[in-house]
């Protein structure tokens, strides 16, 4: 591991200081760019995005792509956990922490819309941030792709129904076309480019194209940071504004990531899947679809509501929890995968 793999969680905790940070001393410049949107998709946010993920997709060969139907438990293991299990988890973690056991501390139309957000970033599946995580435990690149995929086409019909089943009212409205333009952005126009860059740059040689990979994998990193500063810095007044609600939304959504983690875990282990597929299964199920349930939120309950507040405290939960389950998948990594070729 480099220096940027290596030190991850330092990166990310310090481009979460730097966004607060800058997002209270330069709040003109976070609400110029945070105006540089189509559909409720930041641009800005998309472009780090893609640089982000576009190294990972060019790992991706397509030849072993078609591999992944001989071995499609741990495909079946993601969409369990995706859409009959975790949807379901964290509207019942937020009824029972916002009208239960935090009650005394929060109004009811404050925990009805905390518990919306909530109900938004479970029904979300990851798409773009995944490719990290996957890229981080050494995971299968073309199966990756192909259990994003699948979710992908799934979120499309199951989002709405599913959300508004567990809103409980029937006129929920998803802007379909903030869906489609995230997946566009997110996850077809990287791996066009990285299907096309992968077949020029083969054409000189195998090595060609390790050295490229090798070079632009920092590149990565840099995305993930700058799309953490920026999230945080459009959030920034927020954030400090509510330090105690934050912390009460945290809670349960740090209940819901590990346990739906574990949960996962544990039907790997008796799937018998291969770690290289169990981990990014694992990961898959448990990260969320963030950028989608902060602009769901916003467009549904508004900027200021506290639906649009626990999406973006899903953020901040989000990151390092994960990295925190990364470091645990690379722990339980066979001995014996550590002297395998990669």
């Amino acid at each position: 591991m480099g220096i940027f793999e290596r030190f991850l969680t330092v990166w990310v905790a310090l481009g979460i200081g730097a966004g607060v940070v800058l997002g209270l001393w330069l709040p003109g410049f976070f609400q110029t760019v945070a105006a540089l949107e189509y559909a409720q998709v930041n641009l800005v946010v998309a472009v780090f995005i893609w640089v982000m993920i576009y190294p990972m997709m060019i790992q991706i060969d397509w030849h072993a792509v078609k591999d992944v139907g001989k071995r499609p438990q741990g495909l079946l293991l993601t969409l369990v956990v995706n859409w009959l299990i975790k949807p379901f988890t964290m509207a019942a973690l937020g009824v029972l922490f916002f009208q239960y056991l935090f009650a005394p501390w929060v109004d009811p139309q404050s925990a009805s819309e905390y518990i919306a957000g909530m109900i938004l970033l479970g029904v979300a599946p990851c798409t773009a941030m995944v490719f990290v995580w996957s890229q981080l435990v050494k995971g299968d690149a073309n199966y990756t792709l192909v259990q994003v995929s699948v979710n992908d086409l799934i979120m499309v019909v199951a989002y709405a129904p599913i959300a508004a089943f567990l809103l409980g009212v029937t006129n929920v409205t998803v802007p379909w076309e903030t869906l489609v333009l995230s997946t566009v952005l997110y996850v077809v126009l990287p791996l066009a480019a990285g299907m096309l860059t992968r077949h020029l740059v083969l054409q000189r040689s195998s090595q060609a194209l390790t050295a490229y990979v090798a070079a632009l994998k920092p590149w990565s990193i840099v995305g993930l940071i700058a799309t953490v500063v920026l999230l945080f810095g459009f959030q920034a007044e927020t954030i400090v504004a509510q330090p105690g609600v934050i912390g009460l939304i945290a809670v349960p959504l740090v209940l819901q990531t590990y346990g739906i983690f574990f949960i996962s875990w544990w039907m790997a282990k008796r799937l018998k899947l291969p770690h290289n597929v169990a981990g990014p299964a694992c990961l898959i199920g448990t990260s969320n679809f963030f950028e989608l349930a902060v602009a769901v939120a916003i467009s549904l309950f508004g900027l200021n509501s506290g639906a649009a507040l626990a999406t973006v405290v899903g953020v901040l939960v989000e990151v390092p929890v994960m990295l925190s389950l990364v470091a645990m998948v690379n722990a339980w990594r066979p001995s014996s995968l550590d002297r395998a070729p990669l």
